[in-house]
């Protein structure tokens, strides 16, 4: 290997290094911020450790054995031992109470973390090609890719999927979950801090897995029931001949209600994009891939299978007046 080559490798493992000591980051499962991430940060941390411990100890055998019967150029054959009960007996046995030592807590926390809560805030979860829709059966509230959710609150998602299997996972609330088309699993999570919390489908899906995130937003009590009270008014209706009217007209027109919904103006879709009715609430798009600003919704509405590899959502070929428009009644459902 070439002095260059070294080079790069070594500068390649100093950068992997570094961002293993890094801040805090968004999907950091070593930050737990409730009792579910807690606990299974609880559980990996000592079989991280027994784990560890055994690979010292194993890679200490394997470095004595080469030293103590390496060549020494006599050519003598060395001497060979055919079984050994004790021995055989103790590497059998200490494995099987080191598994067993490990299995038992294993078990019993993912009874736990499986364990429906029966207080719980219950939010129905389908995964899409890529985008996640949350629904709020008992509050009559349908939004995607942000869920929100009071601070404290234990809550109980139900999931299923539309298409393909997808994977639930917010790392720093909970574990990983599959969402399989056809059947249902559910997830339990609780958040015990105020903030933003983000995740990602944790299973291949298709061309767009890599875009297809979450936000979890977690907020007061207070804060919870307003959201719900605004997430329950109707969609704005747009004064005449303003932009966001020109933008509604375009949105009637230009096929985008074969997909998504607005409530009382296109209820007949198929839902098989994000409902709109708030989208102004919420602050992302493309499946939490883009941020609702007007930069990204203007190059997101100019050519979305560019933005988001895979999209269904096809290009429009929009004006530039036309997107200006659009961006306008959208700033405008919140």
């Amino acid at each position: 290997m070439n002095r260059p080559i070294r080079r790069a490798l070594l500068a390649a493992l100093f950068a992997l290094l570094l961002a293993a000591c890094g801040q805090v980051t968004p999907m950091d499962s070593f930050a737990p911020a409730g009792p579910e991430a807690h606990r299974i940060l609880n559980l990996s941390t000592p079989v991280f450790i027994i784990a560890g411990v055994i690979f010292l100890l194993v890679e200490a055998a394997i470095v004595f054995a080469v030293w103590k019967f390496r060549d020494r150029g006599d050519d003598l054959e060395p001497t060979q031992i055919h079984g050994n009960t004790r021995l055989e007996l103790l590497w059998t046995i200490i494995p099987a109470l080191i598994l067993a030592g490990v299995a038992i807590p294993t078990v019993k926390a993912v009874i736990d973390l499986t364990t429906r809560p029966g207080d719980g805030m219950e939010v129905k979860v389908t995964g899409h090609q890529w985008w996640f829709e949350f629904q709020y059966p008992n509050h009559d509230i349908t939004t995607a890719n942000v869920l929100v959710i009071p601070v404290g609150t234990p809550v109980d998602l139900e999931m299923t999927s539309a298409d393909v299997v997808h994977s639930f996972w917010v790392p720093r609330l909970a574990g990983k979950r599959d969402v399989i088309p056809g059947q249902t699993t559910y997830l339990k999570l609780q958040a015990d801090e105020i903030g933003e919390y983000w995740g990602q489908c944790a299973e291949f899906c298709g061309l767009g897995h890599a875009n297809m995130r979450i936000r979890v937003q977690v907020v007061s009590q207070e804060d919870f029931d307003a959201w719900v009270a605004d997430q329950r008014q109707p969609a704005v209706e747009p004064a005449n001949g303003t932009p966001a009217a020109a933008g509604k007209d375009l949105f009637l027109n230009k096929g985008c209600t074969s997909c998504h919904v607005i409530d009382g103006v296109s209820d007949t879709a198929q839902a098989a994009a994000p409902n709109l009715t708030h989208i102004a609430s919420r602050d992302v798009i493309a499946g939490a891939s883009l941020n609702f600003t007007e930069d990204d919704l203007k190059a997101w509405l100019a050519n979305p299978p560019a933005m988001k590899p895979g999209s269904y959502m096809p290009n429009l070929h929009l004006s530039s007046d036309d997107i200006d428009s659009l961006i306008a009644y959208l700033e405008a459902l919140k």
